[in-house]
């Protein structure tokens, strides 16, 4: 094997692992029967020592072939041109690579370069890969912090294409689930020491648990070297497959709990035999074998003509030697360059030969052109070692990760766990699968917190905080009249205009329903008052019915008197109809049976005011007033006025009657049942009405109160009249500024107020001296003589 390019520093033995797997499945193809029979696939290693110039330079040095195309029939070691590569490791030397060759139509398959530009077809058609491309990592990091209920981390990443796209890709993915991030700082290795220390005391200082750190493995490596000297808070750590796989930095302790994504691990068979075989000879030849052999047993191998110190003496055993060259535990890298190799010489074997795997004949003579090899490239699928492997339209493989968590064993060392499988090629929400318990931070089982606010719990909702992300957010209740009733929700809904919050504010409930019932105390109180009223009443007529023959009744005019007592009853008892829940009918029943029955009691009471007037006229020489006053005419005039209000209340009947209604806006939190009044003219032409008659027989009995008899009721009549307008017009105001059933309430005490004082004012001092004063029930009395 030729040596390697000479770079500066000491040789990486993950890199040479790596050279020397792809070395084993070349050998392991060569001594294939059934892949590429007859045939031997040569190989040229190269060291770009991760330089871009370097790969640059060394690319345009293969390209110099002495042959366009490659003889099957000769020896490859010896002349021909590249037919296909196998690296880089590092995304910003893959696409130098890539950018040098493509012309030349030569595949590129790299392992290990994860950038998601380098699936641009435009760009880099030439290019394959077998490991996962970083978007596809970018989207499983974003979704396994909102996995865990993440929204508020902090992001460190590598300076070059690898970790300025990975993290790009990530920031997107994380926007779209709603993960706000504090902090984006990047550094790489070569930079100056106060820029990694300022990006150490960013962490340092940062409120954010969780840090999401795409980075190389060896800039992550100098960055915890940073970390460390100085005591910080304990932080989540969530890595990219480049560095959270690899064991050389299980040494710092306060990684313990980091978890992240890494390739899958997988088995070689034979490849651990062929790592620890190597021959002094082997060794000898090769200057980078030499370089690593020097430095893993720290003696120097003796060459010809030098005087050498500390020389090799042969007893140096590989077998025992622990290194990262020898770890074969966790084959994750090693197996995609495995399968590199396999791809390039699949897509070989699809261009030279015919027939299966077990009948496969390959034409040797065939000039086989690095486009070919290309082409073929895109079609292969098949399966190594159980591993499958395909590519897609953009050249990569189908992206399948493990995640892993670092755990300290009861010895104290960290060790790389496997605790579940992410597979893209699933259905959305169904891409991890979590099989094993993970550790924490600090050794918990407790998944930490990183939030920048707590949750808004339902009743309340997020409010941002000002100049701040969107996961910073203040928690408001939610306004009178609205919920929410999920965590976290960024507005209140209305309730339904029947419903009401609760007094958590996380869900709607029926509105309370209220009406003057007859199970309220206040409802109690108004019927009991219009019962004993009615029955008050009715006792009265009943006296008076019992004395008809005395002078203080038939003085007083008894039939008006029993029309009026009839009257006051059933004003007593239609108050009965505004309590209960309003309907169709009582709310036309009530108001009409309450303008009705009013009218003939004024008309009764103003029957009796004319008369007394008139009678007084009566005894005046040559009046016949009189004789138009009879009981016919008085009856009359009670008919008559009674059958206005009657028409009055059809009309209002037949154009617009009273209807039941759920008023939802005198009170927000509960529904008042009431009657509207259909049509407002109508209403205030009954009470209007009523007002005019009540008017009307207040200033006859004013005129007719200092009239000589002791009982011609003017006087009564006058205080009556004087109770009953001053109740109706102290009744409008209350009543128009009068909230929900508290309307109906002063509705009913209007009436039961005037109808209690025309009752008492006429009808009381009668009975008194019927009952207790029988002495004055006479005519001589009633007449005034002594």
């Amino acid at each position: 094997m030729p040596d390697l390019v000479r770079c500066k520093g000491s040789i990486n033995a993950d890199e040479l692992h790596l050279s020397r797997a792809m070395v084993f499945a070349i050998e392991e193809i060569n001594n294939s029967t059934e892949l590429l029979p007859g045939l031997r696939l040569g190989y040229q290693i190269y060291d770009s020592c991760a330089s871009v110039s370097m790969t640059v330079h060394l690319a345009f040095q293969f390209l110099n072939g002495l042959d366009p195309v490659i003889d099957a029939g000769k020896d490859c070691s010896q002349s021909g041109m590249v037919m296909a590569v196998v690296g880089e490791s590092g995304s910003t030397q893959s696409i130098s690579m890539s950018r040098v060759i493509s012309p030349f139509n030569i595949p590129q398959v790299s392992p290990y370069a994860t950038c998601a530009c380098l699936s641009d077809k435009q760009q880099y058609p030439n290019f394959f890969r077998t490991i996962p491309s970083d978007q596809f990592q970018a989207e499983a990091l974003a979704k396994l912090v909102k996995h865990f209920g993440w929204t508020w981390i902090g992001a460190v990443r590598s300076d070059t294409d690898y970790g300025n796209n990975g993290m790009a890709s990530f920031l997107e993915a994380a926007q779209k689930e709603g993960i706000c991030v504090e902090y984006s700082v990047s550094f790489y290795r070569t930079h100056p020491h106060s820029r990694i220390q300022k990006v150490a005391d960013v962490i340092r200082r940062s409120t954010a648990v969780v840090v999401v750190a795409f980075v190389h493995s060896g800039d992550m490596r100098i960055l915890l070297e940073e970390l460390s000297r100085e005591p910080f808070p304990p932080r989540q750590w969530i890595g990219s497959e480049s560095w959270v796989t690899n064991p050389e930095l299980r040494k710092h302790s306060f990684l313990a709990g980091a978890i992240g994504f890494g390739i899958q691990k997988s088995v070689i068979p034979g490849f651990r035999n062929f790592l620890l075989s190597l021959s002094p000879s082997q060794v000898a030849a090769s200057t980078m074998l030499t370089e690593f052999w020097e430095n893993a047993f720290n003696c120097t191998l003796k060459k010809d003509g030098a005087p050498q110190k500390n020389v090799c003496d042969g007893t140096e055993d590989i077998q025992t030697l622990q290194s990262s060259y020898t770890d074969t535990s966790q084959l994750r890298i090693t197996n995609m360059v495995y399968k590199a190799v396999y791809a390039i010489a699949h897509a070989i074997h699809n261009a030279l030969c015919t027939g299966g795997n077990t009948t496969a004949k390959c034409d040797k003579l065939t000039k086989l052109e690095s486009k070919q090899v290309l082409s073929q490239l895109k079609k292969v699928s098949f399966s190594q070692n159980g591993y499958d492997v395909s590519f897609d339209a953009n050249g990569d493989p189908v992206a399948v990760y493990e995640l892993v968590n670092w755990q300290k064993s009861e010895s104290g060392i960290t060790e790389i766990v496997t605790v579940g499988l992410y597979d893209a090629s699933l259905p959305v929400g169904q891409e991890f699968r979590i099989n094993r318990n993970i550790t924490w931070l600090e050794h918990s089982t407790k998944v930490p917190v990183s939030v920048c606010s707590n949750s808004c719990p339902p009743g309340t909702h997020k409010v941002l905080q000002k100049g701040k992300p969107i996961c910073c957010y203040d928690c408001i209740q939610c306004p009178e009249g609205e919920i929410s009733n999920t965590t976290d929700s960024a507005d209140c809904l209305p309730c339904h205009k029947e419903f009401w919050p609760n007094a958590k504010r996380d869900m709607c409930i029926p509105k309370s329903v209220e009406f003057l019932s007859f199970q309220d105390i206040l409802g109690i109180t108004l019927a009991t008052a219009s019962v004993l009223g009615a029955c008050l009443a009715i006792i009265t007529a009943a006296i008076f019915f019992h004395h008809r023959t005395t002078p203080i009744v038939r003085a007083n005019n008894s039939e008006l008197s029993f029309l009026l007592l009839i009257s006051l009853t059933l004003c007593f008892l239609c108050s009965l109809t505004f309590i209960g829940a309003p309907s169709e009918w009582s709310c036309m029943l009530r108001h009409t049976a309450f303008g009705i029955t009013f009218v003939p009691c004024i008309s009764c009471v103003l029957g009796k005011t004319i008369v007394v007037l008139m009678a007084f006229e009566a005894r005046l020489p040559g009046s016949n007033v009189i004789k138009w006053l009879g009981p016919p005419q008085q009856r009359m005039t009670v008919v008559s006025f009674t059958f206005i209000q009657v028409l009055i209340c059809t009309i209002w009947l037949l154009l617009s009657p009273p209807f039941p209604i759920k008023n939802l806006t005198t009170y927000k939190e509960k529904i008042i049942l009431e009657c509207a009044l259909g049509s407002t003219i109508c209403f205030w032409a009954v009470l209007g009405y009523i007002g005019l008659l009540a008017a009307f027989c207040f200033v006859l009995a004013v005129l007719a109160r200092k009239l000589p008899d002791n009982f011609n009721e003017a006087k009564l009549i006058t205080f009556s009249m004087l109770i009953f307008c001053a109740v109706w017009i102290t009744f409008i105001p209350a009543y128009v500024s009068s909230p929900g059933k508290f309307t109906v309430v002063v509705e009913i005490f209007a009436i039961l107020a005037s109808s209690f004082g025309l009752m008492l004012c006429i009808f009381a001092p009668k009975c008194f001296i019927i009952l207790f004063k029988p002495e004055k029930n006479s005519k001589k009395y009633v007449m005034n003589k002594n």
